[in-house]
C-alpha cells in the first residue's frame, strides 16, 4: 500500500547526528576564532599602555583607517557621530576584528593551520601599521607582534587538528569551554587594565600636572556683562572638559615636554629652534579666542570659547625672518598631521599664540599639551595645530596640508554663524519665555543678531557685552509663546555690515552656513 492508499504521510527525517554535530563543531569553530582574537587585542592594548602607547594595535589600525578613508567618510563620521567618531571608527574596527576571528575559526575547521596564519596576519597588520606612525616608538613591533602570535597559538589550542582515524572533536567540551574562557576572560582584564592605565597613569600626564606655567604679561578681561547667566544658554567661556575635540589622533599623543622642541624653517632667512623652557621663558599673554571645526552643522556643537595662554606666533616669524616669495606656514603636529595656514593671518596684528595652557591651566593631553597653535579668524583644520612641533614658511602653491589635500578649501575663514541655544527643547509653556543664543565670527566680530518667530518680522535681540571681535557673543530676545508649534531662526549681522546667509550649504569645502532653527510646541 503506498501513501496516497494509506492516507498516512510520514514525518520527514529528523536532522541526524552527523548533521547535529556538524553544526556543533562549526559553532565550536566560531567561538574559537572570536576568543582568539578577544584575548590577542586585550594583551596587545595592555603591551601597549605600560610600554609604548603610541603602537597600540587598535590605534595603529585605526590611525591608518584615517588616513586612506575618503573624504566622504571622514566627513560622514563626523556629521553622525561628532566627537565620539573615534569611538565608532574603534568600535568599527573591533566588530570586522571579531568577523575576522569567526570567519578564521571556521577555515581553521576546515585546513588546519591557515586560519591560525589567519589571525596571526593581523598581528603583522598591527606592526605595519605602527610602522607608519611618525615618531613610531622603539618597541612599536611588539604589542601586534606578541597579539599575532597569541591568537596563533590560541586558536591552535582550541582547535587542534585531528588525528588520523579520529571522528570526535580532540579537545573535550569541558576543556574547550574553560580555555575559552580563559582566553575570553585574559582578553577583557587585558583591555580593561590598558583602559585604565590609559586614563590615569600615563607618564606625561603626571608631567603635566606638575607643570606651573608663567604668569601672564599681559592678561585677559572677561566683562561680567559678557554672561547672561541664562540655563541652557552655552557658556561664554567654555570648561575644558567640555570643549569640543575634533583631531585625526586615534591616541591621544603623549609628549614629554623636556623633549618637545619647535622648528621654524623653509622660506626663512634664519631657521630657529625653540625649546620648551625657551618658550616658557618669552612673555606670554592671555587671550580669548572662539575656535570653531569646519565640520560644524549650522546649529552644531563644535565650537567653543576659551582664555589661551601664550607667545605671539608673529614674534617667532619675525625671528626667523619670512621670505618674501612665501605666503604660507605649514604646521606639523607630533603625530604628522599637518595644517596650512596663509602666513598673514600668523603675523598680522591678530593674537595668533603658539599655546601653552587653556583656561588658567596647562593644555589637556587632549587639546595638545604641551604646545599647541591658537589662531582667530580660521577654521582649525588649517590653523589649531595641536602637539605641534614644526612650522615650515612655504607656499600654497608647493605644499599642502592634511585636509586640503583631502579636498577642502586652503585658506578656511569661520563664517558668520549664529546658533539657538534656548529653547532647544521640543515643549515649552505658554506665556513669558527667552529665545537665547550665541553668535560668532572670530576677528571680524559680531554687531547684531536678529530673531524671526514663524514668518513673522525680524526681531532685534540683545546682545551681551563681547568679549572681543575674536570671541562669541550671546543674544537674548523675550518672547511671549503663544500655544501651538513655532519655528523660530535666528541670523546673525558682522562688525563690517555682512548679514548671515540663508543659503544652505554643507560643511565641505569651506564650512557650513544657513539660518539655524528650532520648532517648537507651547502648550
Amino acid at each position: 500500500m503506498n501513501e496516497a492508499e494509506s492516507g498516512v504521510r510520514e514525518a520527514p527525517d529528523a536532522p541526524g547526528p552527523t548533521l547535529r554535530g556538524g553544526r556543533a563543531r562549526a559553532g565550536r569553530a566560531v567561538v574559537a576564532g572570536l576568543v582568539s582574537v578577544i584575548a590577542a587585542a586585550g594583551v596587545g592594548e595592555l603591551l601597549a599602555a605600560l610600554f609604548a602607547s603610541e603602537a597600540s594595535p587598535f590605534g595603529a589600525i585605526g590611525a591608518v583607517a584615517v588616513d586612506l578613508a575618503p573624504a566622504w567618510a571622514k566627513d560622514l563620521a563626523i556629521a553622525l557621530f561628532y566627537t565620539n567618531d573615534k569611538n565608532a571608527l574603534l568600535v568599527g574596527i573591533a566588530i570586522v576584528l571579531l568577523l575576522v576571528g569567526a570567519a578564521a575559526g571556521l577555515v581553521e575547521r576546515r585546513v588546519p593551520f591557515l586560519g591560525r596564519s589567519i589571525v596571526a596576519l593581523l598581528g603583522a597588520a598591527g606592526i605595519a601599521a605602527a610602522a607608519t606612525r611618525v615618531n613610531a616608538p622603539e618597541l612599536f613591533w611588539a604589542p601586534s607582534l606578541v597579539a599575532g602570535a597569541l591568537a596563533f597559538v590560541t586558536l591552535g589550542l582550541l582547535l587542534p587538528p585531528h588525528q588520523a582515524g579520529e571522528t570526535g572533536d580532540p579537545l573535550s567540551r569541558r576543556g574547550f569551554l574553560i580555555g575559552s574562557a580563559a582566553a575570553t576572560l585574559l582578553g577583557v582584564i587585558g583591555t580593561a587594565v590598558a583602559t585604565g592605565v590609559r586614563a590615569g597613569g600615563q607618564a606625561v600626564k603626571a608631567l603635566r600636572d606638575a607643570v606651573t606655567l608663567p604668569a601672564a604679561q599681559a592678561t585677559a578681561t572677561i566683562p561680567d556683562a559678557a554672561e547672561l547667566n541664562i540655563d541652557g544658554l552655552a557658556r561664554v567661556v567654555t570648561p575644558n572638559a567640555d570643549f569640543y575635540r575634533i583631531d585625526t589622533a586615534i591616541v591621544v599623543p603623549e609628549v614629554d615636554p623636556a623633549t618637545w622642541s619647535l622648528r621654524i624653517h623653509g622660506l626663512v632667512e634664519n631657521e630657529i629652534t625653540i625649546t620648551w623652557d625657551e618658550l616658557l621663558a618669552l612673555p606670554l599673554s592671555e587671550s580669548v579666542v572662539t575656535l570653531s571645526c569646519v565640520s560644524n552643522q549650522v546649529g552644531g556643537s563644535l565650537v567653543g570659547n576659551a582664555v589661551w595662554l601664550g607667545h605671539p606666533i608673529r614674534e617667532l616669524l619675525a625671528r626667523a625672518v619670512p621670505l618674501p616669495e612665501a605666503d604660507m606656514v605649514l604646521s606639523r603636529s607630533h603625530d604628522g598631521f599637518t595644517a596650512g595656514t596663509p602666513l598673514e593671518a600668523l603675523t598680522d596684528d591678530r593674537d595668533a599664540l603658539l599655546a601653552v595652557g587653556m583656561n588658567g591651566e596647562p593644555l589637556p593631553l587632549e587639546h595638545g599639551f604641551p604646545v599647541r597653535m591658537v589662531v582667530p579668524g580660521l577654521y582649525g583644520y588649517v590653523s589649531a595645530t595641536k602637539w605641534v612641533v614644526e612650522l615650515e614658511v612655504t607656499r600654497f602653491d608647493s605644499a599642502r596640508a592634511y585636509w586640503t589635500d583631502r579636498g577642502w578649501s586652503e585658506r578656511g575663514p569661520i563664517k558668520l554663524q549664529s546658533r539657538i541655544d534656548v529653547p532647544r527643547q521640543r515643549d515649552v509653556a505658554v506665556g513669558e519665555q527667552v529665545v537665547a543664543g550665541v553668535a560668532w565670527q572670530p576677528h571680524t566680530g559680531v554687531a547684531g543678531v536678529e530673531v524671526q518667530i514663524d514668518d513673522g518680522p525680524w526681531q532685534s535681540a540683545s546682545l551681551a557685552t563681547a568679549i572681543s571681535d575674536d570671541t562669541w557673543v550671546q543674544w537674548s530676545l523675550p518672547w511671549t509663546a503663544e500655544p501651538g508649534n513655532h519655528t523660530i531662526r535666528c541670523r546673525a549681522t558682522s562688525t563690517d555690515g555682512e548679514r548671515q546667509t540663508d543659503a544652505v550649504a554643507p560643511p565641505a569645502p569651506d564650512g557650513a552656513s544657513g539660518w539655524h532653527s528650532v520648532v517648537v510646541q507651547a502648550s
